[in-house]
C-alpha cells in the first residue's frame, strides 16, 4: 500500500469515529469501512486497525482510545484539539478536502478554489530554521516600496491568516515584526542561533488581535457591534474573535460584544461589511469608521 493511500485511511478513521456521539465498535467501524471504495469490500483486520490507531497518534496527535465499559468503543480521547485553531485540526481538515478532491477529478471544473499566497521553499526554510533554532536573513519589500530590505530575525512562528501566510520574527533588541510571505524576496537560513523565550505562547500574543496587525500600539477595548440582515448569522455563525459574545437582540438586529485591539486589519473588516454591520462603542472608534465611510462616499462625488 502507498502512503498516499495509508493517509487516506487514516483520515477517514479519525472522520469516522469523531462523526460518532457514542464512539464506534470495530464491527461497527468495519460497517462503514466496507462501504468505501479503500476497502475493495474487505474488513480492516484487527492488527491494521491499531496499526493505523498508532499511526494516527504520531502524525496527528490525535487519541484513539477504546472503552472496555460501553461495548469497547473507540473515541477520540482529545477531541478538543479537532474544536481548536490547532496544526493537527488544520492538517487533518486540509488532508480531508485534499482527498475529497482527488476523488473528485472528475468534477474538477465546477469546484473553484483560492489560492493561498505561499511559497512551499520559503515555509519550508522557515520551518527548518524554527526547528534548529537557527535566525533567518530575509530581503522584504513592502508594498508601495521599490526596494527592498534586508531583515535578520529568529523566526519565532508562522501565522495563516485571510489565505496569506505569515511569518513573526524577532529581532536582538527584542522587538517583534510580522511579515507576509508573499513580501519575502529573498530568504537564508543562517548560521546564528536563538533560544526561544521560554515565556513565549504564539497562540497568546495574537489573543489580543483580529489577524496580524499587533504592533501599532492601540490597547484591547470593549467594542460593542450590531449586525443587521444576513450579517446576524454570518457572525453567529463565524466570530470574528474568540472573545465575542451576544449580548442583545432586536427587531432586525442582534448585538454583539468583543474584547480585543482595534487594529488597521480589524477596521478594515468592519468597514467592508459596509451598512450590514456598525459599531455602537467605543464613541471614537465609531465615530473614525463614521469618518472613513463618508470618505469613501465622498470619492463618488469627485
Amino acid at each position: 500500500m502507498t502512503q498516499p493511500d495509508k493517509f487516506k485511511e487514516y483520515i477517514w478513521l479519525v472522520n469516522a469515529i469523531s462523526r460518532s456521539r457514542n464512539g464506534l465498535s470495530l464491527s461497527e467501524i468495519n460497517e462503514q469501512w466496507v462501504q468505501t471504495e479503500m476497502s475493495g469490500g474487505l474488513p480492516l483486520a484487527r492488527n491494521t486497525f491499531m496499526r493505523h490507531k498508532d499511526a494516527i497518534e504520531r502524525m496527528f496527535g490525535l487519541y484513539i482510545e477504546c472503552d472496555p465499559h460501553n461495548g469497547y468503543r473507540y473515541y477520540i480521547g482529545n477531541e478538543h484539539v479537532l474544536q481548536q485553531s490547532s496544526v493537527q485540526n488544520w492538517l487533518l481538515s486540509t488532508l480531508t478536502v485534499s482527498n475529497l478532491l482527488t476523488e473528485c477529478l472528475g468534477l474538477q471544473q465546477r469546484i473553484l478554489l483560492e489560492q493561498v499566497a505561499a511559497d512551499a521553499r520559503l515555509l519550508g526554510q522557515l520551518t527548518t530554521a524554527m526547528r534548529r533554532s537557527c535566525k533567518v536573513e530575509l530581503q522584504y519589500r513592502r508594498y508601495q516600496s521599490a526596494e527592498s530590505h534586508t531583515h535578520v530575525v529568529a523566526p519565532y512562528c508562522l501565522k495563516l491568516f485571510h489565505q496569506r501566510w505569515y511569518v513573526l520574527g524577532r529581532f536582538d533588541d527584542g522587538h517583534y515584526a510580522v511579515f507576509a510571505l508573499d513580501r519575502i524576496v529573498g530568504l537564508t537560513v543562517s548560521a546564528w542561533r536563538f533560544v526561544l523565550d521560554e515565556y513565549f505562547d504564539a497562540e497568546d500574543y495574537f489573543s489580543e488581535c483580529y489577524g496580524v496587525v499587533t504592533g501599532d500600539g492601540t490597547q484591547p477595548q470593549r467594542i460593542r457591534l450590531r449586525a443587521y440582515g444576513r450579517e446576524q448569522y454570518a457572525l453567529r455563525d463565524l466570530p470574528l474573535h474568540h472573545t465575542q459574545r451576544l449580548v442583545g437582540q432586536g427587531d432586525g438586529h442582534t448585538d454583539y460584544e468583543l474584547t480585543l485591539r482595534p487594529t488597521a486589519d480589524l477596521k478594515a473588516h468592519l468597514l467592508s461589511r459596509g451598512r450590514w454591520l456598525r459599531v455602537l462603542s467605543p464613541q471614537p472608534l465609531a465615530d473614525e469608521l463614521r469618518r472613513l465611510h463618508q470618505e469613501a462616499a465622498d470619492m463618488y462625488d469627485e
